[in-house]
């Protein structure tokens, strides 16, 4: 049976004229009907849920739209849309399915802006960490958005229920994630290195993870590394399919939250490559 995609259509109501548009899920989300995905609707996440992960002051200033910058506008009523993307996370690590909404939130850190960038790179909660808080249980989390999770790092740094593998194009936004450190695992990558490098890559990372000691493998599926996309590393369908077998063959409970990815047609393709081994 097909994982479940989560998602609902109130995410498709703001920032028309951003890069982060609505247009990337909408198109992903045609595709994927066509493809015959069973969706759910998503209940917006709890404040206590964000509370674990963010610290209260930044939660009150989302709330207020006094967190703007130059990648993250304060749209109206963002707080809302925010706590429906962090929600869809949560029901997707119940039913191990994906997450299809905006906005993404793996830039996003306990406080805004993370690890040295001046700017939360289009999030404002960190979806996947919502939800790893939420279940409470041992987890890995593999990014494979272009771009270095550093919020992701930031939230998870030191913490033994967790360790944290990012692949990610460097030297590029955030500029970060150029060393590992204590549970965090990076490894920077060339722009356009190519199926070959990324597969060898992945999993020489996933070599370093104890795995019998991990229950839920959850998975930052951002698909900017796409071949031409904003971050690429010369991807293509065939490789997330490979990259999803890779991460099937670790054979634990697996969720996956939707990041970067800016054409809404790679997207909606990749992803069905993406869980064809689930």
């Amino acid at each position: 049976m097909k994982p479940k995609i989560v998602f609902s259509e109130k995410c498709l109501e703001y920032g028309s004229w951003h890069i982060e548009s609505p247009k990337r899920v909408k198109i992903a989300c045609k595709i994927l009907k066509e493809k015959g995905y069973e969706f759910l609707e998503p209940e917006p996440a709890k404040e206590e849920d964000l509370l674990k992960v963010h610290e209260a002051a930044y939660i009150q200033r989302l709330k207020e739209g006094a967190i703007e910058d130059p990648d993250t506008p304060a749209y109206a009523n963002i707080y809302e849309y925010a706590r429906l993307s962090a929600g869809a996370a949560i029901h997707a690590a119940k039913v191990n399915g994906f997450s299809l909404m905006r906005p993404p939130g793996h830039h996003v850190g306990k406080s805004g802006a993370a690890l040295g960038a001046y700017t939360k790179g289009f999030c404002y909660i960190n979806n996947v960490a919502v939800a790893v808080k939420h279940l409470d249980k041992p987890t890995l989390i593999l990014d494979i958005d272009g771009h270095h999770g550093n919020g992701t790092q930031e939230i998870f740094l030191g913490d033994p229920k967790v360790t944290f593998i990012s692949l990610h194009r460097y030297p590029h936004y955030p500029g970060t994630g150029y060393h590992s450190e204590a549970n965090c695992f990076n490894f920077p990558l060339e722009a356009d290195c190519g199926e070959e490098v990324y597969l060898k890559t992945l999993k020489k990372a996933l070599g370093k993870v104890d795995l019998g000691k991990i229950e839920v493998v959850a998975v930052s599926a951002g698909f900017d590394a796409y071949a031409g996309d904003l971050a690429s590393l010369g991807l293509t369908d065939k490789s997330y399919g490979e990259i999803g077998r890779i991460i099937s063959a670790i054979n634990k409970p697996t969720f996956f939250v939707l990041e970067g990815g800016y054409v809404g047609e790679n997207i909606g393709k990749a992803i069905d490559e993406l869980l064809k081994n689930f």
